[in-house]
């Protein structure tokens, strides 16, 4: 018999690629593990790391961005053992795996699928192409910390666009442990920043954020937080992807609808024989 105790682990955040405790000091208690509990500040240096990655990750090439996601895949799939033993369901681990891969293919090309060359009355090339919308908020799935997270995730970033989570409070370990996941791949600092901790409390500072310009609020359950963070998100007129209204089966196919709800279209006019 030894009356050694175990060392706790104590889960940090992910802001620009780092693991800083949380400004606040606090933490909570999560399946005898010590998770960090995010503040306001917390939510401002995170859409601070967000905002200074949008120009690289989006400025790199379509192709790029579907390797990284695809490297992410490969580093999930080397420590599936461990997502399972968080508590996470085998074909929910597979599912995420998956759907890393699914998407990553997609990266070079909804372009193709959702650009255009307009027909115009006059001697011009009318040429519109999607564009990422930038920073964007999200509040994850409490009912599926990982599949769902990445089901959120994956077609914001793959993109362009970068994202600031708040992760299920009830289930955060998913969330943090897949931050590790995306440390050690070679997915660039501030392209995903995850904070942990009450939703209620740091998604007002997240919705109303100026310098945010979309929100997910897929997680946003609860109506009466839902209504107001919508309300929050429109003081700059932010994109706003609303909660499901029925249950989410996070296991059938995603469509393409995520991959384009923070997209914006760019048109441009160019004289022929120019």
């Amino acid at each position: 018999m030894s009356d050694r105790l175990a060392v706790r682990k104590t889960y940090k955040l992910y802001v620009g690629g780092k693991f800083p405790r949380s400004e606040s000091g606090r933490s909570y208690l999560v399946q005898d593990s010590n998770v960090a509990l995010a503040s306001r500040k917390d939510v401002r240096d995170a859409v601070v790391a967000a905002r200074a990655a949008v120009k690289g990750w989006s400025g790199a090439t379509a192709y790029n961005r579907g390797q990284i996601l695809y490297r992410i895949a490969e580093m999930l799939e080397g420590r599936r053992d461990q997502f399972i033993g968080l508590g996470e369901a085998p074909a929910d681990v597979d599912a995420a795996i998956d759907r890393w891969v699914w998407y990553a293919g997609w990266s070079d090309k909804i372009a193709q699928v959702y650009g255009n060359a307009n027909p115009v009355a006059g001697p011009y090339f009318n040429l519109s192409a999607p564009e990422p919308t930038g920073v964007v908020g999200v509040v994850a799935p409490p009912d599926s910390p990982l599949l769902g997270l990445v089901s959120v995730v994956a077609p914001a970033i793959v993109t362009g666009n970068t994202v600031v989570v708040l992760a299920s409070e009830g289930q955060p370990l998913p969330a943090v442990t897949l931050a590790e996941v995306l440390a050690t791949s070679d997915l660039p600092g501030g392209v995903v920043n995850i904070l942990t901790g009450r939703v209620e409390e740091t998604g007002p500072w997240l919705a109303a954020h100026m310098d945010v310009n979309a929100i997910d609020l897929t997680g946003a359950l609860e109506a009466e937080l839902a209504r107001s963070l919508e309300e929050a998100a429109a003081d700059n007129l932010k994109r706003v992807v609303r909660p499901s209204a029925t249950p989410i089966d996070w296991h059938a196919d995603p469509g393409l609808g995520r991959l384009t709800a923070f997209l914006e279209t760019k048109t441009v006019w160019h004289p022929k024989g120019v």
